[in-house]
């Protein structure tokens, strides 16, 4: 390992980034200053609580150590944000993406350094982290892009009378993060609010919190005013502080619909509007009539990308009887192909399961997939699975009512469109769904039934950052991506203009 993260040195690098990582004897990363960071800097936290261990999924090993914030650093990070805000909000469209962009130049610069510090944090495959560095690149050059065009309306009244409306920023926006995107998630959650305006206090995931204070320092570097991105550690309980603050203005969470029920509950207590992308149980359709091998392909990415910890991910495979065997017989035999091992390889396909907590949920719900021992002794304390797929699945089994989120794929198999359709949406979330055929007009059918979200075609699991993503139901409230962005960090302002003398009634 310690050659391949020396790859790392090859790439420009702030100093406290330069600063963050060592190299020991034994040949892995050990971070050694703090993850939370506002008002311009690394803060260590003032809480006595016991720090928490933070893991390497490939490995096993103590990363570092989270210092969680409490109420003292919370205020200090919202109010570092508050003075940001005061600035940045009154700076032009202009100014702000000019920012935004370095932030992207820079980022892009860092590619593999930040990609191999997600491995090292999440234990996704390097291949799939470079691609989450650059959807974390192209979502801030795409709202740089948008934050020059925000406007209103101009409405013609009676007697040279007008209004106009303006789109304004919100102020103090709170992020949250998961764990299988944390770079990601950090620049979807900031890119759209920083470019209509507002300042950001992000709060990580406590099982992978390294990579966010990356991208405010990043944002700093890129000039943005002290405070405009900061980023707090903790749990539950910080999250909760964030939630009920004052002084924040809203909350975009990512997680599961538990912890979004009461991230919205929290929220309400102040009227403050909310974004939940939350979980799916998502269904993919394959007819008979498909293209075999692609259907096969696309199976396999919407169940096993990023260890099949995906929100998104098509965990329950429908196929048509007719084609059943054959694409039971192919996709076992992909599976069964896929390289597991050290998610630094370029070889590597699946890396590993987020912690060992999750690693023993997979085990014993998954029915069927089984710990995966890699040959290397120093990833022998790693938390690693085989993928699994699932045959002769009912709709009424656990693993294809419950979100897993673990490597499993269950087949299920289905005869007619109406069917299949009544299946598919017969569900209390409705993230994601997929429809695999050759026939235009069925597609775009079942796709008009479908009560999902995000939709796919022949392909599924692309999430490009121009077209808004999110679910019905209980997957969420609110888009990520996209132009409706917008909507969800800005507020209208209508404005009247009277021309001539007040008509009163009085």
């Amino acid at each position: 390992m310690l050659q391949r993260l020396a790859a790392t040195q090859r790439r420009p690098a702030a100093a406290p980034l330069a600063a963050a990582v060592r190299c020991i004897s034994s040949g892995s990363v050990d971070i050694t200053v703090p993850l939370n960071f506002w008002a311009g800097r690394r803060r260590t936290s003032k809480e006595k609580c016991n720090k928490e261990n933070v893991y390497e999924p490939a490995t096993g090993r103590v990363l570092c150590h989270l210092e969680p914030c409490g109420a003292v650093e919370v205020d200090e990070a919202v109010e570092s944000a508050k003075s940001a805000f005061g600035h940045w909000s009154k700076m032009s469209g202009m100014e702000r993406a000019r920012i935004m962009i370095e932030a992207a130049h820079i980022i892009e610069s860092r590619r593999e350094n930040i990609a191999e510090m997600e491995v090292v944090n999440n234990g996704k495959s390097i291949t799939e982290a470079r691609l989450d560095v650059d959807s974390a690149r192209l979502c801030i050059e795409y709202y740089a892009g948008l934050a020059c065009t925000l406007a209103g309306q101009h409405i013609q009244l009676p007697g040279g009378s007008f209004a106009y409306t303006r789109r304004e920023p919100l102020g103090v926006c709170v992020g949250i993060g998961a764990w299988n995107y944390p770079f990601q998630i950090a620049a979807w959650k900031s890119a759209p609010a920083l470019a209509c305006g507002n300042s950001m206090v992000f709060k990580p995931s406590p099982v992978t919190p390294v990579t966010a204070v990356m991208l405010a320092e990043i944002y700093a570097e890129a000039g943005a005013p002290e405070g405009l991105l900061n980023v707090v550690q903790g749990g539950q309980e910080t999250g909760s502080l964030l939630c009920h603050h004052p002084d924040v203005a809203k909350v975009s969470f990512t997680g599961s619909v538990s912890t979004g029920k009461k991230i919205m509950e929290m929220a309400s207590k102040g009227v403050k509007p909310v974004t939940l992308e939350l979980g799916g149980k998502s269904p993919l359709l394959i007819f008979q009539d498909s293209d075999l091998e692609n259907a096969v392909r696309g199976a396999l990415m919407a169940n096993f990308l990023s260890q099949g910890q995906v929100c998104s991910n098509g965990t329950r495979v429908f196929v048509q009887k007719n084609i059943l065997p054959e694409f039971v017989e192919e996709v076992v035999k992909r599976t069964q192909a896929i390289e597991i091992g050290d998610p630094l390889l370029e070889s590597t396909r699946m890396g590993a399961l987020v912690n060992q907590p999750h690693l023993e949920k997979g085990a014993t719900v998954l029915c069927g997939g089984e710990p995966f021992v890699p040959s290397d002794h120093k990833l022998r304390g790693g938390y690693y699975m085989t993928p699994c797929v699932l045959g002769d699945c009912t709709d009424e089994m656990t693993c294809v009512k419950e979100e897993i989120f673990g490597p499993v794929m269950s087949v299920l198999s289905f005869e007619t469109e109406e069917e299949v359709l009544h299946r598919a949406n017969n569900t209390t979330m409705g993230l994601a769904a997929g429809v695999f055929t050759r026939d235009v007009m069925r597609a775009h059918r079942v796709v008009g039934h479908l009560k999902a979200g995000s939709c796919f075609i022949n392909n599924y699991n692309i999430t490009p950052v121009e077209v808004p993503f999110g679910g019905f139901k209980m997957s969420g409230i609110g888009r990520e991506n996209g132009q409706v962005t917008v909507e969800h960090y800005s507020q209208l302002k209508t404005v009247f203009v009277e021309m001539g003398d007040v008509d009163c009634l009085f």
